[in-house]
């Protein structure tokens, strides 16, 4: 029950869950809480979908679903973390691990959200291409959201940094010896003038390449997220079959690796409208 716990403690409060892992509060358990309950969830949805074909598929299916989304995270983790280093960013290594699987935590939950109307779809409307179409859709907005959260989740890690400030670099007190004439009161604060606007240019120019620096990785992040998704989807086809298609006997993998997800789904959704 503590997996769930820390689960919950995500979906009630995602503002200090992220706090927490900026200031890399008790990482190891959330990420092997975040691990275990995720894995849950996808095993439940995936047996689900699997019982439309068999036992067998059903057991399958409540494997492979957990390990497609584990293995699209380390796929994609390392290119994530070595070009976000790259680009200024200070997070370490468990930070980005424990972000990656609050994106895999809130999309297993949202998928188990779906589980009673995937099992009534399934019960009441025995369509296979109806079904595998409806799951598309589940999979898309589940993903949609949790990539949607973990982009967030990333902006609002990126602290800038602080610039100190001109006046109390700038300014300092005279020495109780120095000379206090008005002619020495007035070089004095021209000097102040001329070190103010310096600072003042140094700090422009400091927060202009750091803007440079901000949008450079929120766009370095976007990309990621692209990939992300091309990948995951890419790989659920490799791993296929998750349904089993009706009157074909059980398999593991499809033999055939050839094609990809997104054709599938237009000719799917082809099918089923058309019968074409």
């Amino acid at each position: 029950m503590k997996y769930f716990a820390v689960l919950l403690g995500l979906l009630r409060d995602r503002d200090a869950f992220l706090n927490d892992i900026q200031n890399e509060v008790r990482l190891e358990r959330k990420i092997i809480a975040l691990l275990v309950s995720s894995c849950i969830f996808f095993a439940v949805y995936g047996a689900i979908i699997g019982s439309s074909s068999s036992w067998l598929q059903l057991i399958a299916s409540a494997i492979k679903l957990p390990a497609l989304y584990l293995i699209t995270l380390v796929i994609c983790l390392p290119t994530l973390y070595f070009f976000d280093i790259l680009f200024g960013s200070k997070l370490s290594f468990g930070q980005y691990i424990t972000l990656m699987l609050t994106n895999m935590a809130v999309i297993s939950v949202l998928l188990f959200s779906f589980a009673p109307v995937t099992l009534f779809f399934l019960i009441s409307v025995p369509d296979y291409d109806f079904f595998l179409l409806l799951n598309v859709a589940f999979f898309g907005v589940t993903g949609f959201v949790g990539v949607k959260l973990f982009y967030e989740g990333m902006l609002s890690l990126t602290v800038p940094q602080t610039l100190p400030s001109t006046a109390e670099q700038a300014i300092a007190p005279l020495p109780a010896s120095q000379s206090t004439s008005s002619e020495d009161r007035h070089d004095f604060t021209d000097e102040i003038i001329a070190i103010e606007d310096n600072q003042d240019s140094r700090i422009k120019t400091k927060e202009t390449s750091a803007n440079k620096l901000q949008d450079s990785r929120r766009k370095l992040l976007q990309a990621w997220l692209i990939l992300y998704g091309l990948v995951g989807s890419q790989l659920g086809w490799t791993l296929r079959p998750f349904f089993g298609a009706p009157g074909e006997p059980f398999q593991l993998f499809r033999p055939d690796i050839g094609g990809n997800f997104y054709i599938n789904v237009i000719q799917t959704l082809l099918h089923f409208l058309f019968n074409y």
